[in-house]
């Protein structure tokens, strides 16, 4: 273990987020959920992996740094397994490393990076793997990927060394975390209407909205939206649900929007209804509460993602 990682001899509490194919994530799941069952046991880690049947999911590591490193090392185990497995049946001659995708958020690559690179270069030198850390934020997040690839006693230790300067310099401002989102094309249906969701905007599309209410009539069935080009499940009859955000107090206004324009914009586009609690004293945030169809929440969601990464870019209108 990293001394530096063991502060005055107590282990650190520690979160690392992994971005990981679909596949991979299969296999480190295993049969019945048994692999990751064996790593939650063996490391004591708290392992979570995000839901859906998106070609990318995020795997979430926490707990204290030996807990986490050992899950991590476990993965890394598993990842290098399958490489060697697949290169049974293959005529490559050299192996290809392991690579692993970190997500992190954004205000922290500065210090990960240094100054002119010196601190990435460092990590790379020290720990013999090679490091990448992606210029562009993911998509709807304040998070940037970071590659790391090597032997898996290389990629461990410099995860670690990744995991020192994380711990010295805490993420500054509001962090919007990266969800995957599910593979086809980004059509939203809420409100009974059609979205087509173009970087930042969701755009009304009054044909696709006509050809979805006449195939809701024509078919008693729920219709296969996947073959269609869009997001399966994605139904303004769904179900109904809630969800509950909390916004930093500095930025609610751009949510609200002079004389609460933008918020009724948002309800309008996602057709959810959405409640802003009152201000809570020595509360730094603002509890925001949002209803309707799960196609409605996931909307007003990522148009309120959308605001706020706009904002914390300065780049927000009005």
């Amino acid at each position: 273990m990293d001394s530096s990682l063991v502060e005055g001899g107590l282990n650190v509490t520690l979160t690392i987020r992994l971005l990981m194919h679909g596949k991979e994530v299969g296999s480190i799941i295993g049969k019945k959920g048994e692999s990751v069952k064996k790593m939650r046991e063996e490391s004591g880690a708290r392992i979570n992996i995000s839901e859906g049947n998106c070609p990318e999911r995020i795997i979430t590591l926490a707990g204290p740094t030996t807990s986490i490193f050992k899950a991590f090392s476990m993965i890394i185990e598993k990842l290098e397994e399958d490489i060697s497995t697949s290169m049974t049946n293959s005529t490559a001659t050299s192996k290809p490393p392991v690579t692993m995708r970190l997500v992190v958020p954004a205000s922290q690559c500065g210090s990960l990076i240094g100054k002119g690179g010196c601190k990435i270069k460092e990590i790379r030198e020290s720990a013999g793997a090679q490091v990448q850390v992606a210029g562009d934020m993911l998509p709807n997040s304040t998070e940037r990927a970071i590659t790391v690839a090597g032997t898996p006693q290389s990629i461990i230790e410099c995860v670690k060394q990744i995991c020192v300067v994380m711990l010295e310099s805490p993420p500054k401002g509001v962090t919007i975390p990266y969800r995957p989102k599910p593979s086809g094309s980004s059509v939203i249906f809420a409100g009974g209407q059609a979205y087509a969701v173009q970087g930042q905007h969701a755009i009304p599309q009054p044909d696709l909205t006509k050809l979805h209410q006449l195939a809701m009539q024509q078919s008693p069935f729920p219709i296969a939206h996947g073959n269609h080009g869009f997001q399966a499940g994605m139904d303004a009859s769904a179900q109904t649900g809630s969800q509950e955000l909390t916004i930093p107090n500095d930025l609610i206004g751009c949510i609200i929007g002079r004389q609460g324009a933008k918020i009724n914009e948002i309800r309008q586009m996602s057709g959810a209804q959405i409640k802003i609690a009152n201000p809570v004293e020595g509360s730094t945030g603002r509890q925001v509460t949002i209803t309707g169809s799960h196609a409605s929440i996931n909307l007003a969601e990522y148009l309120i993602n959308a605001r706020l990464s706009s904002e914390a870019t300065g780049l927000a209108a009005n």
